[in-house]
């Protein structure tokens, strides 16, 4: 008993140690990100644009895809994902935020959904009150809403796109827009400039390099492009598919804790916030005839989510998750240990 009371405490120390070290790296990941989503840039529009066909029509798509890149990956890093002890976050005037296509109503009413009060518990950690769907990040020591998790972390995809904050609420949107615009700035960079490539490695009939960027270079970040587009677009697959299961990564953990709680009592679990597909895209990305156009996934505006986290869209007739009992709910303690 007292061997497993001491390896758990070193287990958390290791655990403490490893949160303060992800936090003090946090602003390096985003310098080390930055420069390489800006040396990609500069060696996409010297040696791949210059080729492209139709310069006015493929000109302003490229640079829109790469201001979208640009200002969703400054939204991440710069919006407070939305902690339950700041003030309320509301929409700016500024020309980079879009504009509702309603504007007499707020974006929390809908007529043709469920919208419930969420829940509110006391964090054991913080002592904040918080509604459901808060999670206590360790690292940033403070509740947010809708938590999906800290980046970066030390695995290879969240450091490629570190932002150093937690990705929540306000800023989720923008995190899986900039990863999507990665990988879809990385596919073009591989399949528009490989004859670029075999001219930089000397198999081409061209003998001259005639751009400003050095060939080996040209030939890394190529590569590095490939590697990145691969990593990042599993990465923001799995996102997309737990968005359009009405769940975060933490409660993507949670509801595999549920299905087997339910499933042993011989009930089924069901997610209260999955609305199918296609709806749990819409309210995700905040886009319908109650939030914003659909050009807004095309122009790199700053969006509000559809609630201010304080109430959610549910299945009709829920007002709970069906197979999870009163008090079965993991607490951010153990949905630790569980992970």
């Amino acid at each position: 008993m007292l061997c497993s009371r001491t390896v758990f405490r070193c287990f958390k120390a290791l655990e403490r140690l490893g949160d303060r070290i992800t936090g003090a790296a946090g602003p390096y990941f985003v310098g080390l990100a930055a420069l390489l989503i800006s040396t990609g840039a500069i060696c996409f529009f010297d040696v791949i644009m210059p080729s492209l066909s139709y310069p006015l029509i493929t000109g302003p798509i490229c640079i829109l895809i790469a201001l979208n890149l640009f200002l969703h990956y400054y939204y991440v890093c710069t919006i407070p994902p939305g902690f339950v002890d700041a003030p309320m976050q509301l929409a700016g005037t500024s020309r980079l935020w879009a504009q509702p296509l309603n504007k007499t109503r707020p974006l929390t009413w809908t007529p043709n959904l469920n919208i419930t009060r969420a829940n509110i518990t006391v964090c054991r950690k913080c002592a904040q009150r918080k509604p459901e769907r808060t999670h206590h990040c360790r690292i940033c020591n403070r509740c947010v809403l809708k938590y999906d998790h800290h980046c970066p972390s030390l695995d290879m995809a969240d450091g490629l796109t570190g932002i150093n904050q937690c990705v929540g609420l306000h800023n989720e949107r923008h995190f899986v827009m900039f990863m999507a615009y990665l990988c879809l700035s990385s596919f073009c960079f591989v399949l528009l400039g490989y004859e670029q490539l075999f001219l930089a490695l000397g198999v081409s009939y061209r003998v001259v390099w005639p751009y400003h960027v050095p060939p080996l270079a040209y030939m890394l970040l190529y590569i590095l492009s490939a590697v990145i587009g691969l990593a990042v677009g599993i990465m923001c697959s799995y996102h997309l598919w737990m968005i359009m299961q009405g769940e975060t990564s933490v409660e993507s953990q949670d509801h595999e804790h549920y299905r087997r709680v339910a499933s042993e009592r011989g009930e089924t679990f069901v997610n209260s916030y999955d609305l199918g597909k296609l709806q749990n895209l819409k309210l995700f990305f905040n886009i319908g005839p109650f939030g914003y156009s659909h050009w807004t996934l095309f122009m790199p505006l700053r969006v509000q989510p559809y609630t201010d986290g304080t109430s959610w869209a549910r299945r009709e007739g829920y007002e709970r998750h069906r197979g999870v009992r009163e008090g079965e709910e993991l607490t951010d303690d153990e949905e630790t240990s569980e992970a």
